[in-house]
């Protein structure tokens, strides 16, 4: 009785024990990786538990596996704190907020190094059984705050259109794998900051929801650069563009289930970028091409400059637009197309042909050709400014400025233009290589036409005594209309070299400059200057020309003088050879000098000289027009000593062969950086390099394997070369062989079989014998004929030809030498008797055999079948009836 009270409680007690759960206690999925002096927290949950629904947890860590576990904080005791972590806890830098009934979180407000360890979150027992789990661990890294963000200050202010560049410099010590990203913001004044874009950290781009489109559209690109810098171009910028910009630069790391934890984050002002507007810098000037353009005469040319400045320039589409007394005459589009707006038929504004072009950046030009009395009036340029919207050639476009230029009061009238003319020493040298400035000066000038131009033209007349012929003037150049220097035969090399040059400084100044006078240049100088005006035709017309009076330049000079001796150091006797020579340099009144060399060649004394190379006063070797590409590997022209310089020829050829020798200039420097100056030159003995071609020699044989052959056998016959002399490498030999047939002994009709050119390229006949035959190349030199089943008409002689071809080292080309004839040799197929009969004999033998025992297997048959009597008679008793009757 009393038994059965507890049958309900235990039943309970099992019922209930079976129902529990196991207890799962879980935290943060680690290790986490975390930067010192920023905030960690790390969640610890229960499920599955019993007992009351509150629970309790406790937090210890280790810091190695050899170090015992310290207590850092829990839920129910407020002294369970390690000692060393008990200020901590009070201060508030350590504490475990409850998330809910069964979930707390450890939080550090600023985490320390030595914060590093495991994490072990324990929750006591509450339930009837014990069964599950009661603690969990996860690993804490705590590295140190390496990272920096460094941004580069943008230019404070740009044009409206332009593309700016922010750069980013973001980086940090790489001790754990983090990942680093950058973010580009924008606070526009009081507004909150925006995000442009974001990189990373897993190599993406994130754009803010106002710059999607943009960046689509390539008006916001990115530019990674080396060593942790970033950079993001905004192209084409407006007035929305304005404003703070920050870099932001974060720290990364790549937790377990996936997520991304941003660990360490910092920010860094770039600075204030103002944009200003297209109207504000917007100018518009229209001019005529000279002081007195706006003065034509008739049938001249007129030509107006518009000129377009502004800050941004290089990002505007200009629509430019001529008018002339209010009405439209010729516009370009922002695209470039010229579309003519005159009310006259063809291109013509008023009487004249107009044109409009773009001479250069923000210049245009309106010319009109043969201008009449229509074409006098007010001229007047306008300007519309275009921007793409956020760049990237998405073709969205919007106009941002519009402006029209001052006017231009045009003229026509017919006069002829007049000046006078001074010319002056601006710098007069007292010695050689000084120096030497003369200026000429173009005063009173009026009636130059619209478009009119001035050119000069120079020229000099040496004294007595200097130069070839002192009673003739040479021109030493000129600049035309057009502004095109056309230099003189004598000076074209100073003047390409810009030791002399020619100018104009201002727009009635003209000047000559020497950078470092010369003995030749003393003498009588004259300046001519020339007026120009624009054709009908478009052509540059010269309308007026006046001379200065002479200028005498003239010093006491004390010449430089230069001695070179060329000499031979290695003798090129045969083709292949090197040849080598030297050539030494002596000066005198000279100085500290560079010398520059030219080795030249000519075949002959009265032959065309050639540079073979040049080698500068400052070391830099060029190659001559008259050197081969291919050979530029065995040319060598070195500096050996202080005035000794040397040249290498290697592999000599029969074209090399001829006079050498060393042309020589001096140079001087009057200060140090500055350029050369050529002092004076000359030239040394000529060397000749001279040499005979002994090509090698060649001979043949040939030889046969056997003199006869039977029907039906195969025959070899070899053709052996040889050569003599001197004998190129393998490589560079080559040989064309043809076989040769002759039915009779000593024949003169003679056949040709099959042949193999130099490429190895093998040709047969066509032939009437069932035999083949093939040529086989057994080694350079040996050729062999090869007759594959033999056939009586095979029988004959047979020869072979061969013409060598081999790489001359004289002239690097392919020489062929003489053709070659071997002996001939005769080959015999023989008649084999017994073969050519057996056959015939051994099938007549068995055919005989056959027939004869057939015709016996026949004979007895009808015997036996046929001619058998099947009635008996019985033979008579006498013997000579019976005979008689037989």
């Amino acid at each position: 009785m009393e038994m059965e009270k507890y049958i309900p409680t235990l039943l309970f007690g099992i019922l209930m024990l079976g129902g529990c759960s196991a207890r799962v206690v879980s935290v943060s999925p680690g290790p986490l990786i975390r930067v010192q002096g920023q905030p960690v927290s790390i969640r610890c949950d229960v499920r599955e538990y019993g007992g009351p629904r509150e629970q309790d947890f406790e937090w210890t860590m280790q810091r190695d596996a050899a170090a015992a576990a310290m207590k850092v904080i829990s839920t129910f005791d407020t002294r369970f704190s390690d000692s060393s972590l008990s200020n901590r806890v009070a201060a508030g830098d350590i504490s475990v907020p409850r998330l809910d009934d069964s979930a707390v979180e450890l939080r550090i407000e600023e985490v320390r190094p030595s914060d590093g360890g495991v994490y072990t979150c324990q929750t006591p027992s509450t339930d009837s059984v014990i069964s599950g789990t009661y603690e969990a661990n996860v690993q804490l890294t705590v590295i140190a705050d390496t990272l920096r963000v460094s941004p580069q200050t943008p230019p404070p202010v740009v044009p409206e259109g332009s593309d700016i560049t922010l750069s980013c410099n973001v980086t940090r010590q790489l001790t754990h794998p983090t990942y680093l990203s950058v973010t580009w913001s924008l606070r526009n004044g009081a507004s909150p900051l925006e995000e442009i874009l974001t990189f990373g950290p897993q190599g993406g781009v994130v754009t803010g929801p106002k710059f999607t489109r943009r960046y689509a559209d390539g008006g916001v690109r990115l530019v990674p650069g080396e060593n942790g810098v970033f950079g993001l171009v905004v192209s084409r910028v407006t007035p929305s563009d304005e404003g703070m910009y920050v870099c932001i630069g974060r720290e990364w790391t790549h937790e377990d289930g996936g997520k991304w934890k941003n660990i360490v984050e910092k920010r860094g002002e770039m600075g204030a970028v103002t944009v200003t507007l297209t109207s504000q810098s917007l100018s518009v000037t229209a001019s005529p091409s000279s002081s007195s353009s706006s003065l034509l005469s008739l049938g001249d040319t007129l030509t107006l400059l518009c000129s377009v400045a502004a800050n941004n320039l290089p990002s505007l589409a200009l629509e430019v637009t001529w008018l002339a007394d209010g009405r439209e005459v010729i516009t370009m589009d922002r695209g470039g197309v010229v579309l003519s707006n005159a009310s006259s038929s063809g291109g013509k504004a008023g009487g004249g042909e107009v044109g409009l072009e773009r001479t250069g950046a923000g210049e245009f030009r309106l010319v009109v050709r043969g201008v009449g009395g229509e074409d006098r009036g007010v001229y007047s340029c306008r300007v519309r400014a275009f921007i793409e919207r956020g760049g990237g050639g998405g073709g969205r476009w919007y106009m941002a400025a519009e402006k029209m230029s001052n006017p231009v009061m045009v003229k026509v009238a017919q006069i002829k233009p007049s000046f006078s003319l001074t010319l002056d020493p601006v710098l007069n040298p007292q010695m050689t290589a000084e120096p030497t400035e003369l200026a000429c000066h173009v005063t009173n000038i009026t009636h130059l036409p619209q478009g009119g131009r001035l050119g000069v033209a120079w020229e000099h007349t040496s004294l007595p005594g200097i130069g070839d012929d002192p009673q003739t003037s040479h021109t030493i150049g000129s600049l035309d209309g057009r502004g095109n220097l056309l230099p003189g035969a004598m000076y074209s090399d100073r003047l390409e070299s810009g030791v002399m040059s020619l100018s104009r400084v201002q727009p009635n100044t003209f000047k000559l400059r020497f950078l470092r006078t010369q003995e030749v240049d003393m003498g009588l100088y004259v300046c001519s200057v020339s007026a120009w005006s624009v054709s009908r035709q478009g052509d540059m017309v010269k309308t007026a020309e006046y001379q200065s009076l002479p200028l005498t330049v003239r010093w006491e000079p004390k010449r430089p003088s230069l001695s070179v001796v060329a000499k031979r150091i290695r003798e090129a006797s045969v083709g292949g050879a090197t040849f080598e020579m030297s050539c030494t340099v002596a000066n005198e009144n000279l100085g500290e000098a560079g010398y520059s060399v030219l080795i030249q060649s000519q075949d002959s004394l009265e032959g065309n000289v050639r540079t073979i190379m040049t080698l500068s006063p400052d070391n830099v070797l060029q190659h001559g027009g008259a050197t081969d590409p291919s050979r530029r590997d065995s040319l060598v022209l070195t500096k050996s000593g202080p005035a000794e310089f040397r040249f290498r020829l290697a592999g000599v050829q029969l074209s090399d062969r001829g006079f050498y020798w060393c042309d020589i200039t001096a140079w001087t420097k009057q200060q140090p950086g500055q350029t050369w100056t050529r002092a004076t030159s000359a030239e040394s003995n000529k060397v000749k390099i001279e040499f005979q071609e002994n090509g090698p020699s060649f001979s043949m044989a040939i030889q046969s394997d056997t003199s006869s052959v039977y029907p039906w056998e195969t025959a070899k016959l070899e053709c052996l070369l040889s050569v003599s002399g001197s004998s190129p490498k393998t490589d560079d030999l080559a040989y064309e062989v043809r076989w040769f047939f002759t039915r009779l002994r000593g024949g003169d009709t003679m056949s040709q079989l099959a042949s193999v050119d130099r490429f190895g390229v093998v040709r047969k006949e066509v032939r009437n014998s069932s035999s083949d035959i093939s040529i086989e190349r057994k080694d350079t030199h040996t050729y062999m004929l090869i007759i594959h089943g033999t056939q009586d008409s095979d029988s004959g002689e047979y020869h072979c030809t061969a013409t060598p071809w081999y790489l001359s080292a004289s002239t690097g080309a392919w020489t062929q030498a003489g053709e070659l004839t071997s002996s001939r040799v005769f080959l015999t197929v023989r008649f084999a008797v017994w073969d050519s009969l057996k056959l015939p004999l051994l099938y007549g033998a068995a055919a005989s055999l056959g027939v004869g025992l057939f015709s016996l297997v026949l004979g007895l048959v009808c015997a036996q079948c046929c001619c058998r009597n099947t009635t008996h008679t019985p033979r008579s008793r006498n013997k000579l009836m019976d005979l008689e009757m037989d």
